[in-house]
């Protein structure tokens, strides 16, 4: 029989969603997103990984830094019960950060075609845990979550790709 969960046990679930899982989450949402079109574009554009990689990593850190600066300063936590902005803007620094990394290691592969193969794997696996997050923890549904985060994703990707053909003619 499942043990009936005390009211304070709920508020402590409910804040650690709230101050540790939902920064996490919007970090890795935005790294793992807004990163897919300058990387593939610049793998389109150049056709040389290094430079692809390069652009993956500035684009991680800055977006890291830009939105973990950005939770922090969206509130200080008093009001909303969302507990420490400098813990809140480190979770979401370094989730964003690594939401960007994780696409942009393959391109340390010299071999575009191998590097791209293996960064679209990367993509996908990145947008199904982000999906099985939102599901666990955000109690969402989880075929509305898959198809809403593969979606978004899926444009942003297609994006990246098209503007890469466009630039180096093809």
């Amino acid at each position: 029989m499942a043990s009936k969960q005390t009211s304070k046990e709920k508020k402590t679930a409910a804040d650690f969603v709230l101050q540790k899982v939902q920064p996490g989450l919007l970090g890795l949402m935005d790294g793992s997103v807004s990163t897919l079109a300058p990387i593939f574009a610049t793998a389109g554009l150049t056709g040389q990984p290094i430079k692809a990689f390069y652009v993956g990593l500035a684009a991680s850190l800055g977006a890291g830094i830009s939105m973990g600066l950005a939770e922090a300063l969206s509130d200080d936590g008093v009001v909303t019960g969302r507990g420490k902005p400098v813990v809140r803007g480190a979770i979401t620094a370094f989730a964003t950060a690594l939401g960007g990394m994780l696409h942009t290691l393959p391109f340390l592969i010299p071999d575009l075609r191998v590097a791209l193969h293996f960064a679209y794997v990367v993509v996908v696996f990145e947008l199904f845990a982000i999906a099985f997050i939102r599901y666990k923890f955000m109690k969402t549904p989880l075929a509305s979550t898959i198809l809403q985060v593969i979606v978004g994703g899926g444009i942003v990707f297609g994006i990246g790709i098209w503007l890469g053909k466009i630039g180096a003619g093809s």
